[in-house]
């Protein structure tokens, strides 16, 4: 199956050059790698910074101040719950932690933050504030937002989620914490929700995914193969309910990236990817980031993404 089966059409700015091919040697559900793929992300079958490194300009955590001129109405913790007992959905007896990229305290505790953690190839700042907006819509409140509407699909279905923070903390956690909240979890799967500082014009969502790194208390060995099924589901997912594009700057097209340089992907024993969901500092992915709409389509991508990861 794939975007010309008539459940899952093409989009209007797909063309017949940017198919992707078919990944070898799955069976069941299977998922294509986008290999040179030179537009959008599609795949058959299916259906966050913690400081930025160096390749994504100013990235989500570039650290700036949040300021607030004018921004929407931030929204407040959901009130929804798991099933109660006896009712089930497909991620039922299934754990997930959600990890909203940075806090919103964190402008008022610039020290604490900026303490530098180990991350086993090096240390790192233990958070940023994230960046923001033109008009101060900052990332910490567009992740918390996202998440809590992430949270109320995912608990529908059956999972048990846990948060690393719900704006209920001084100030982070720090990346290092990040990390281990999933693995004391024991979560089948970490998603961890970010929104880019990039220049203008550079548009589009991806996903980052853990490379293998072996230093310190980083050992990625178990986790690069199905962190990156997890972050094709998504992303795949993502495309079809948002029709957001992945981005132009990042992943040559295919919406997804490989990096050694997170210690929240460094640390991590179980599943994990960054979603990093569009630029806050172009004017045209401001518009759907600031759109509760869009956010709404963002979340039901996110948790259709991890059902088929966690159906499979």
């Amino acid at each position: 199956m794939s975007y010309d089966d008539p459940d899952n059409p093409t989009p209007a700015f797909a063309t017949a050059a940017h198919r992707p091919r078919r990944r070898v040697g799955l069976v069941a559900v299977s998922t294509l790698v986008p290999v040179g793929l030179a537009g959008w992300l599609l795949w058959s079958g299916l259906g966050g910074a913690e400081p930025a490194g160096p390749r994504a300009g100013a990235g989500a955590g570039d650290g700036k101040p949040s300021a607030s001129p004018s921004k929407p109405a931030p929204s407040k913790p959901s009130a929804s719950k798991s099933p109660a007992a006896g009712e089930s959905g497909e991620l039922t007896g299934k754990t997930i932690v959600i990890d909203p990229g940075h806090n919103p305290n964190n402008r008022n505790r610039t020290a604490d933050i900026a303490r530098l953690v180990d991350i086993g190839t090096n240390k790192k700042e233990c958070d940023t504030t994230g960046t923001a907006t033109d008009d101060g819509y900052s990332e910490a409140e567009f992740t918390l937002d996202l998440a809590r509407k992430v949270r109320a699909l995912l608990e529908k279905e059956g999972a048990k989620v846990k948060f690393t923070q719900d704006g209920d903390r001084p100030y982070g956690p720090c990346v290092d914490e990040r990390a281990r909240i999933g693995n004391e979890a024991d979560a089948d799967a970490v998603v961890s929700l970010h929104a880019d500082g990039s220049g203008e014009g550079n548009r589009g969502f991806h996903v980052i995914m853990p490379g293998k790194v072996d230093a310190g208390a980083a050992d990625t060995g178990e986790i690069v193969a199905p962190s990156r099924d997890l972050g094709e589901r998504i992303a795949g997912s993502f495309v079809r309910t948002t029709g957001t594009a992945p981005s132009n700057y990042i992943g040559d097209g295919t919406g997804l990236d490989t990096r050694t340089d997170l210690g929240g992907l460094n640390l991590s024993k179980v599943p994990k990817v960054f979603l990093e969901c569009g630029n806050m500092r172009d004017p045209e992915d401001e518009k759907l980031l600031t759109s509760a709409g869009w956010r709404g389509k963002a979340a039901k991508g996110i948790s259709s993404g991890l059902v088929d990861f966690l159906r499979k």
